[in-house]
């Protein structure tokens, strides 16, 4: 048994080095499979071990037997009688091992082992594939097309095949077979990964790529991303040495694939310039990422603890001249720029404002100063023209009013005459007679509130009792025309 033994080891040591599968789990891999193989012959529930000695290349393998007084199940139980064949006193509980013949296996058995052998090997060789590239995710990998399943592609990386998803892709460039292509890993996923989708709708288009792939492969499903913000990232920490050691972060990046990018960059020492450093002598680093990343425009942003700043920084590569916050609390703003950057800060297709708005997570609108100064002259004829109709104000006195700073009548009608006498053009008993006006023409806008609601009410009831009156009269009418056929089919039944 020896050249037996000596091929057994070299067998095991090979798929130990190909399949990267520990010897341990081959062996009991085959175990197994000489059990199940065993079934076949002996029984479906019989209870059977089997040993391979390594040393020895010996196969043993035993049905065991339980020992009871009346047998009921053959294939798992033995009466006393029987088991002192094999035992000297056997007593009910006891278990008897019967040896097999492992050499008598018939073909069918042997290859039904073959079978089991090779779906357990596969699935181990599966786990070992997830282990090794789930703690990969987001490294940048090299592979080369295999072939194209849709407008998804099938990507070599040697040990196994990864699936590039189109919505991963930049769409303006194009691949062939056999073409290199690097990526991010982007996620690893098993079978049971992809079972727990539910609404993410990211993984909901690799869970629709990876079935597509192959509906009977069974994972782990390796998602590559040239698409990624995470592989714009990596790219940098390639070309810029001091991003990976840590003196240059990258706070956060924002992509339209192929076309633009905005990334936030922040230095830890005051001495380097993180955007100079990501840009290098010459631009050498930052264009060696745009050609691979076919040409996609990069905005680098400084980073900064004031948020106007940030949010002035991010049209770039606009030039902005202020920065309105509308709504601190719903993150909205306004950004003001020269009438002839209005066209830089928008971009084709709004594209440039709206990476801004995802990378600084705030609302953002953007005015040219003629826009701005429009929307002022619009905003203070309505002021003036509302001022105009309070008793007491004439389009003088409400320009004075509008200049002074009120700008509601709300305002003049808690003011006090000490406080609109400080008005210039304003005197005393004028400052009482505009607040006289503002709140009558407050009362007056208030009953003229309650006046519409009361005529509301009874054009309801009104409505109401039209649509009580209609159901009525079309009762009515159904009632009438049942009558009608009832004297139709009586005069039918005479008739007859």
């Amino acid at each position: 048994m020896e050249g037996t033994a000596k091929e057994l080891g070299l067998a095991l040591e090979g798929l130990e080095r190909e399949k990267n599968i520990k010897r341990e789990d081959i062996l009991k891999t085959i175990e197994d499979a000489l059990v199940s193989a065993l079934r076949k012959n002996v029984g479906k529930t019989a209870q059977i071990s089997a040993k391979i000695d390594v040393e020895s290349g010996d196969i043993t393998a035993f049905h065991l037997l339980n020992v009871v007084e009346t047998v009921t199940n053959p294939e798992m139980e033995i009466s006393v009688t029987d088991a002192k064949e094999h035992l000297k006193n056997p007593k009910v509980g006891d278990v008897v091992s019967i040896p097999l013949e492992v050499k008598e296996f018939s073909r069918i058995a042997a290859q039904i082992a073959k079978q089991v052998l090779i779906q357990k090997v596969r699935s181990i060789e599966r786990d070992n594939f997830y282990k090794e590239y789930k703690p990969r995710e987001g490294e940048v990998i090299t592979g080369s097309v295999r072939r194209f399943s849709d407008r998804d592609i099938i990507v070599d990386l040697g040990k196994i095949e990864a699936i590039f998803p189109y919505c991963e892709q930049i769409h303006k460039e194009r691949y062939s077979t056999g073409s290199r292509i690097k990526a991010v890993i982007a996620k690893v996923l098993s079978p049971a990964d992809l079972a727990e989708v539910g609404d993410d709708a990211t993984l909901g288009r690799y869970k629709s790529a990876a079935y597509r792939l192959d509906k009977g492969q069974r994972g782990p499903y390796v998602i590559l991303s040239r698409a990624n913000g995470k592989f714009l990232e990596e790219l940098f920490k390639v070309e810029v040495p001091e991003i990976e050691e840590g003196i240059v972060e990258i706070k956060k990046v924002e992509r339209d694939p192929g076309f633009r990018a905005k990334v936030i960059v922040a230095s830890s020492d005051n001495k380097i310039d993180p955007i100079g450093t990501c840009v290098g002598m010459r631009g050498i680093r930052i264009r060696a990422i745009m050609n691979e990343l076919s040409g996609e425009r990069i905005d680098l942003i400084n980073y900064s603890d004031d948020i106007s700043s940030i949010l002035i920084n991010s049209i770039s590569p606009a030039k902005a001249n202020l920065v309105k916050i509308t709504n601190a609390t719903a993150k909205k703003a306004t950004i003001i720029v020269p009438d002839d950057q209005l066209a830089i800060a928008l971009g084709k297709d709004w594209q440039n404002i709206k990476l801004a708005s995802r990378l600084t997570g705030w609302d953002l609108t953007v005015k040219s100063e003629t826009q701005k100064a429009q929307a002022e002259q619009v905003n203070v004829e309505n002021i003036q023209r509302l001022f105009s109709e309070v008793e007491g104000v004439g389009p003088a006195l409400a320009e004075v009013l509008q200049k002074a700073g009120f700008t509601t009548v709300e305002q003049l009608a808690t003011a006090t005459p000490e406080h609109l006498a400080a008005v210039q053009g304003i005197g005393d008993k004028t400052g009482e007679k505009i607040i006289e006006g503002a709140k009558k023409y407050l009362e007056n806008q208030e009953a003229g509130d309650i006046a519409v609601q009361e005529e509301v009410k009874p054009a309801e009831k009104e409505t109401a009792k039209t649509k009580k009156a209609a159901k009525k009269a079309t009762a009515k009418v159904k009632a009438e025309q049942a009558d009608v056929t009832v004297e139709e089919g009586a005069h039918d039944e005479k008739d007859n």
